[in-house]
């Protein structure tokens, strides 16, 4: 049985979650890479920046707060980043101070397991 927070997608809920990821991706235009936006790219939907910047921008512009982080090797962490509707962001960051979005979505739930 579906929660309260999953819904039927018709294009009234697409669009209210649409627009506001292309804006987000408009305002992180400044900070890609050059050849990010190559035709069949599988680099094509990452958006790289220096991660202070990446962080002011996810704290401050759409009041993300950190939801989970862990290591993936010794070079690299990936955070999982939340707002209070329910958006989350994916973010790999390198020991060299870059931090890239891998991954957005939406309807984040956090799960809390039953003490063992």
């Amino acid at each position: 049985m579906l929660g309260p927070c999953h819904c039927c997608v018709t294009l009234s809920c697409m669009s209210s979650r649409i627009i506001p990821a292309v804006a987000c991706l408009c305002l992180l235009w400044p900070v890609m890479p050059p050849g990010a936006w190559a035709a069949g790219s599988p680099i094509a939907e990452v958006i790289c920046a220096p991660r202070a910047e990446m962080l002011q921008r996810l704290t401050l512009t759409y009041g993300a707060q950190l939801a989970g982080q862990g290591v993936r090797n010794l070079e690299m962490v990936m955070e999982v980043w939340t707002t209070p509707r329910g958006d989350w962001t994916l973010v790999q960051s390198y020991s060299d101070g870059r931090a890239c979005i891998v991954a957005m979505g939406e309807a984040w739930e956090a799960v809390v397991s039953d003490p063992a």
